[in-house]
């Protein structure tokens, strides 16, 4: 019987090599193949590549999975991506009637529905309190503290979570069953009115994420009347009902401070770039980025001055990091739309465009500085255009 020979097929010209206009060479070595094709830009890097930066990749996929009895949850923090200081992020999957249990936050919570849709309930400081039904393309948003739970409606649901702190877990949130498993049964009788017998089937450890029956309609009957009234501000919104900032090869969704009065301390830009469209080089003059791959193929370059450049490929499911200042831009290398997410801890989201920045300028200036014709500068738009489209 003959054997497969890896040494051999990494050699053969189907497998990508690390080659580049005469120079690099064969790997023949171990390698894992799959990993090299979905990468193509760190095997063999653009030439203008140059020194060593940070990894600012992480995927989903290479994450622990925690699974549990009504679903799953994995999270891409600062232990799996060093460079994420102000950012973490959580994958969760929750089955028909499965519950996220009653539980709160060091840290604001902030949510993009990926598929499905889910109940939200959240009772502020003031007992005010929220109960709404959110789907795809919806978000949430709870401050720090404040405490919420998470209900999968009929056909389950999907979501992202954003925290405002790079080194948050979701394996240490507070909460209820694990508060009242370590807190003496004389102490919640005295608190609560309990007897014994009531308490005697209570949960002797959290429960996390547990199995539940599909909630009815949102419906008077479902809804409870806090004597202090409703909370003053929404928890959700409807990120993909927004209007979009459409350009020449896709559309941007922003939202802040300003059209989602709750989210305090994240902002988020929606980005849907058509095949070989490109999101403009640009860089945030306040905040880190902490991006999400939701489907298609993509690059993005990073320029962290000093001469110092490196290129990432990004498939659905990954996380991408941009330090703050870093000039970048995200380009689709794919043939269906790339669409992913920029998120940063501040409660208003701010770019700064190369081109706009350039056209803004006396066209001598940036015409001396890059050796370029002076009409060439003046022709370039005054109006930022966040997505240009593929070159024809």
């Amino acid at each position: 019987m003959r054997h497969f020979n890896p040494m051999k097929r990494s050699g053969s010209k189907d497998v990508p090599q690390p080659q580049r206009n005469g120079q690099g060479g064969i790997d023949t070595g171990p390698r894992n193949i799959e990993l090299d094709r979905q990468n193509p830009d760190m095997l063999t890097p653009p030439p203008t590549d140059h020194g060593t930066l940070p990894n600012l990749k992480f995927s989903f996929s290479t994450a622990h999975t925690r699974i549990e009895e009504g679903g799953w949850t994995r999270e891409v923090t600062q232990r799996e991506l060093p460079v994420a200081t102000t950012l973490a992020g959580v994958d969760m999957k929750l089955n028909p009637g499965a519950y996220r249990e009653l539980h709160w936050h060091k840290e604001s919570e902030w949510a993009y529905v990926l598929e499905g849709s889910c109940r939200i309930g959240v009772v502020d400081q003031d007992g005010r309190n929220f109960l709404d039904d959110v789907e795809e393309g919806d978000l949430w948003f709870f401050p720090k503290g404040v405490p919420h739970y998470i209900q999968a409606l009929d056909e389950g649901v999907e979501f992202l979570l954003v925290f405002d702190d790079g080194a948050f877990s979701e394996n240490s949130t507070f909460m209820i069953s694990d508060f009242f498993a370590h807190t003496p049964k004389n102490v919640l009788a005295k608190n609560f009115g309990w007897t014994p017998e009531q308490m005697a089937a209570m949960p002797e450890k959290e429960k996390y994420i547990f199995q539940g029956e599909v909630p009815p309609p949102l419906d008077d009957r479902e809804r409870v009347v806090s004597p202090t009234g409703d909370v003053p501000r929404t928890f959700k919104h409807r990120m993909l009902a927004q209007t979009p900032l459409r350009f020449d090869g896709g559309t941007v969704r922003i939202t802040d401070s300003t059209n989602f009065a709750a989210a305090n301390t994240i902002s988020a830009a929606l980005v849907e770039l058509e095949p070989g469209a490109l999101r403009e080089l640009h860089w945030h003059p306040t905040d880190d980025e902490w991006q999400y791959y939701i489907s298609g193929f993509g690059r993005m370059g990073v320029f962290a001055g000093s001469g110092l450049n490196r290129t990432f490929d990004f498939h659905a499911g990954d996380v991408g990091y941009v330090p703050f200042a870093y000039g970048h831009y995200v380009e689709n290398l794919g043939t269906e739309p790339l669409v992913f997410l920029e998120m940063f801890r501040n409660p208003r989201y701010e770019d700064i465009s190369a081109t706009q920045w350039m056209a803004n300028t006396p066209a001598q200036v940036s015409a001396d500085t890059l050796n370029m014709p002076r009409r060439m500068i003046e022709d370039l738009p005054k109006e930022k255009r966040s997505v240009l489209p593929a070159t024809r």
